[in-house]
């Protein structure tokens, strides 16, 4: 079966409106995604703009790509509602079926990537949204003898709870309205995480470029969604990778800055992807599959979901890669070379500036 894992830009508008829009990346135009069972969206709130009330039927992983957002949550069974600001850098696990509304009450627009898992959704590849209030809420569909009777409710009193909210997603509320404040005594990394931010000299190869993955081992919740969230900065001309995962798991890739080149090669011992990547385009790394970039000359961010909480990553390239883990005679022998050639081998990759991902 011949794969396409071509960079694909959002494609689909699902809703658009003064307050904002959601646009995704739709199974048809990016077949991967119902393959791999995952699904992406794009949530752009416009000041003022407010998404009303919802949940969804997938785990996913916000990312704030520009501006802020303040974001209110209620999990199942809980009496409590946790409310907290985010802002341009950070990572917000979203678990399926917690209800979320989410508020820009600034002046610029602000734009979150989400990125899930769609293995338990009703379409793989789809992330579907079930709303509470509005237009399309699954209350308001209700018939008002049932609505009456689940808030002991007059006809007229059902039809105002269930009618009165005439927006559909995304509305814009007008300037001056008080959104509660965040949460007071909550700590930040139970519920979100600064992702371009957390990291350790020690894990890179080259000053310029950074890599960081949050895992459930660093961000406990992503424990429970099954997922990892990575973050990749490279500067101009430089590379990530070679690098697979050796778990199974998939990486979904979006492109949030920049310009490079990726290459994806397979089983079948040829290129599945050779192609250049742009700001605002997605593409898929199957499991097993080996993957690596180069940023162009004004470098590249990236950042990207792994189907697994504790992502395990093998390098091709680079000081701690396999290759320094074969004797000289067993490298010799495995990529028939001569015994000078491979002491320069080993030397160069020893001293590679490829950028690595970070250790779990």
């Amino acid at each position: 079966m011949e794969l396409n894992l071509e960079p694909q830009m959002v494609d689909q508008t699902l809703f658009e409106g003064e307050g904002g829009g959601y646009y995704s990346w739709s199974s048809a135009k990016s077949p991967f995604l119902s393959e791999a069972k995952i699904g992406a969206g794009k949530l752009v709130l416009q000041p003022g703009g407010f998404a009303l009330p919802h949940y969804s039927d997938s785990h996913k992983i916000g990312y704030v790509i520009q501006g802020f957002c303040t974001v209110g949550m209620v999990t199942p069974n809980s009496s409590e509602e946790t409310i907290l600001v985010i802002k341009k850098g950070d990572a917000i696990p979203v678990p399926l079926g917690v209800i979320s509304w989410w508020f820009n009450n600034g002046d610029s627009e602000t734009e979150i990537i989400l990125l899930g898992d769609t293995s338990k959704a009703n379409i793989p590849g789809q992330i579907t949204y079930f709303l509470v209030v509005g237009v399309l809420s699954t209350l308001g569909a209700f018939s008002t003898e049932f609505v009456s009777k689940a808030f002991n409710f007059t006809e007229e009193e059902s039809q105002t709870l269930t009618k009165s909210q005439t927006g559909i997603l995304i509305v814009k509320l007008d300037r001056g309205i008080e959104i509660p404040l965040p949460t007071k005594h909550f700590f930040q990394e139970k519920y979100f995480a600064k992702i371009n931010e957390f990291f350790q000299e020690k894990y890179f190869a080259k000053i310029n470029g950074d890599s960081n993955t949050l895992t459930e081992s660093n961000f406990g919740l992503l424990g429970k969604l099954g997922l990892s969230a990575n973050y990749v900065k490279l500067g101009s001309e430089e590379m990530l990778g070679p690098v697979y995962t050796t778990d199974s798991s998939v990486q979904m890739v979006y492109v949030a800055k920049g310009t490079g080149r990726v290459q994806i090669t397979g089983a079948s011992g040829k290129i599945e992807l050779n192609s250049e990547v742009k700001e605002g385009e997605l593409f898929l790394v199957p499991k097993f599959f080996v993957f690596a970039q180069i940023a162009g000359e004004n470098g590249m961010e990236c950042v990207s979901v792994v189907t697994s909480s504790k992502p395990e990553f093998e390098l091709l390239a680079g000081k701690e890669s396999v290759w320094n883990s074969f004797s000289p005679l067993v490298l010799q022998t495995t990529l028939g070379i001569t015994s000078g050639f491979e002491e320069l081998f080993k030397s160069n990759n020893e001293n590679s500036t490829v950028v690595t991902p970070p250790k779990n």
